[in-house]
């Protein structure tokens, strides 16, 4: 892995991605909640194929600005752009563009983990908050 990596994603704004499912909206756009998702699966869009089958990544910090609104049916595109590899930790430089402006822009660090670890992790959250643990 290594910086300038890129991934890219794009979607329509349906129904489900507006401000209105987030409770007493008076105009519906596109929610931040998911730009942010949308954004996060741009970072790891662009490190696809460069984790071993034991490794995941997991996002640790988002930091953007949601510049403009977009409106229902409309495309929005994101980007990510690997911008530092240290060790385990992975930072990425972010935005968004629908089809007629730029609509966010940011960070989005990720760290690489072993997906085993983490399962432990959870199991351990579970027995000792007494969750079965399938």
């Amino acid at each position: 892995m290594y910086p300038g990596l890129t991934g890219k994603l794009e979607m329509a704004v349906r129904e489900e991605d507006l401000t209105g499912r987030l409770g007493d909206v008076k105009i519906n756009v596109l929610s931040t909640p998911r730009l942010i998702q949308l954004l996060e699966a741009a970072t790891i869009e662009a490190i696809k194929g460069f984790l071993s089958p034991d490794q995941i990544s997991l996002g640790t910090r988002v930091k953007i600005l949601h510049l403009a609104p977009t409106p229902l049916g409309m495309r929005v595109t994101a980007h990510a752009v690997l911008k530092e590899v240290d060790g385990r930790r992975l930072l990425f430089e972010i935005d968004a563009y629908d089809e007629i402006e730029k609509i966010a822009e940011g960070e989005h660090e990720r760290i690489i983990v072993s997906g085993e670890w983490l399962l432990q992790r959870i199991d351990k959250k579970k027995r000792e908050r007494g969750l079965e643990i399938p």
